[in-house]
């Protein structure tokens, strides 16, 4: 009895994709990673997770666990292996109030959550622009960032305990939604952003926030990103850590969201070389509550700022949104990016992280590096500037290995000089992996392949991601 067959009768037929049915699972958001898998699995609860894996362990098949399908590493590519898709754990268990909580299946959507938490005002505070397919499972097993990182931190801050299914089958309860927890070795961290590599994330209890009051969101032009920094520290000193977002979005990128969306118009009359969109919240009603005149006080506070730094030149233009459509629009332009970075022509993407103060360094080594490799490339950089997270694509005109391949040390080289790190959201997946032989320090790769031979011997969890052999 081969496995498939075997899974079909522990699981049940229906939750067993193949042929045809099981195609568009091949394919992920890039449309970069193609694979066939050898069939798509769709356990309903924890139980069908374990047996699945007890099954590919036993047979030694390899099992690529997979959520929206929506990374840019390529780490659910499935070629021949089983896919184990956490679509249909979509339950929200419970949204405790007391102690702003969500319990919830690894398959939910990011967005369903968002729902779920708005009502009882309260939020859950990740977001990114794949919100409406992003699932919790892929999430935390990428340890995702997105735009609101300089308050919040990534997934790993933002989840309490995990229920985990470990490569024999075998349910490990970490299910706790205790803030503190010292009693040994750290596994639901460990298990968070190994991509499925040392077991199969099939529930998570989260963290919820209070629901801001107010929202003021604005485009700032400034002069230089130190004086960006200034901004920053400026208004956190001011709204009490209240910086929500603190979005990076330099000249190349607003023309190429130009190039991208003819259709939409740029953040200002004047073209500026750095732009920067802040969003600052507030959970005070006192700060949200309308004045006589109509003001709110959280806007009004983020006006006198940019004001009085516009008429000392440090701001050179700004724009406020004055409603919910207007901040939306400001939203999109900055959500925009994947589209921007991966369907305007052939280009090679990084996903670096820099300390705040040497993401202008970055730009100015990095730029005569590339031109040295190809004087015809074009570079394009978005950035969370509040916690030091670049996306760098550079856009070259023709298919050539041996250039991309260049191009992509020149950006390693340049981070390593200055204390950074070759990824900062987007996880290794397979399109990392020789950056992770080059850059990542040896011993700490012996750790992780030490690790990873302990919790999946058989070596059947998402073989070939994340950590490189050692040949």
């Amino acid at each position: 009895m081969d496995v498939v067959t075997q899974i079909s009768n522990a699981i049940g037929a229906d939750r067993v994709l193949t042929g045809e049915e099981a195609t568009p699972y091949g394919k992920d958001w890039t449309g970069a990673y193609t694979s066939t898998p050898l069939a798509v699995l769709r356990p309903a609860n924890t139980q069908d997770v374990s047996k699945i894996l007890q099954i590919a362990n036993a047979t030694g098949t390899p099992v690529v666990p997979a959520s929206g399908r929506t990374g840019l590493t390529g780490a659910t590519l499935a070629q021949d292996a089983l896919m184990l898709s956490v679509e249909r754990l979509n339950t929200i268990s419970e949204i405790n109030v007391k102690a702003r909580t969500a319990t919830v299946g690894a398959g939910v959507i990011l967005s369903n959550l968002h729902d779920a938490a708005e009502t009882h005002d309260l939020i859950f505070p990740l977001t990114l622009g794949a919100r409406g397919s992003a699932m919790i499972g892929g999430l935390l097993s990428t340890n995702a960032g997105g735009s609101n990182v300089v308050r919040y931190g990534s997934t790993r801050g933002l989840c309490l305990g995990l229920e985990v299914v470990m490569a024999d089958g075998r349910i490990m309860n970490l299910m706790t939604a205790l803030h503190k927890d010292n009693s040994g070795f750290d596994l639901r961290n460990l298990i968070i952003g190994a991509e499925g590599t040392l077991g199969v994330i099939t529930a998570a209890v989260l963290k919820l926030e209070p629901k801001p009051q107010a929202y003021a969101t604005a485009m700032v032009a400034v002069p230089s990103l130190p004086v960006a920094l200034d901004l920053l520290h400026h208004l956190q000193e001011q709204t009490g850590g209240g910086v929500e977002a603190f979005e990076y979005m330099p000249r190349s990128y607003i023309d190429h969201h130009r190039q991208f969306f003819p259709d939409v118009t740029g953040p200002f009359e004047t073209d500026y070389d750095i732009n920067i969109m802040i969003e600052v919240a507030a959970t005070r009603p006192e700060d949200a509550q309308a004045a006589e005149d109509g003001s709110v006080p959280l806007n009004a506070l983020l006006e006198d700022t940019l004001g009085q730094m516009l008429e000392d030149g440090t701001v050179l233009d700004a724009v406020i949104a004055q409603n919910e459509t207007q901040r939306r629009e400001i939203w999109k332009r900055r959500e925009d990016a994947g589209e921007v970075a991966f369907f305007c022509g052939i280009f090679v993407n990084t996903d670096v992280a820099l300390p705040l103060d040497k993401i202008a360094d970055f730009e100015a080594r990095l730029t005569p590096r590339i031109k040295a490799i190809d004087a015809e490339a074009s570079e394009v950089i978005v950035a969370h500037l509040g916690d030091g997270n670049i996306h760098h694509t550079t856009y070259i005109n023709r298919n050539d290995p041996a250039i991309m391949d260049a191009l992509v040390e020149a950006v390693e080289d340049v981070v390593q000089e200055l204390g950074g790190s070759f990824s900062a959201e987007h996880g290794i997946g397979v399109s990392k992996l020789e950056t992770m032989k080059r850059r990542k320090d040896p011993v700490a790769l012996d750790a992780m392949r030490a690790i990873k031979s302990a919790l999946d011997p058989n070596g059947i969890l998402n073989p070939g991601k994340v950590v490189p052999s050692a040949d």
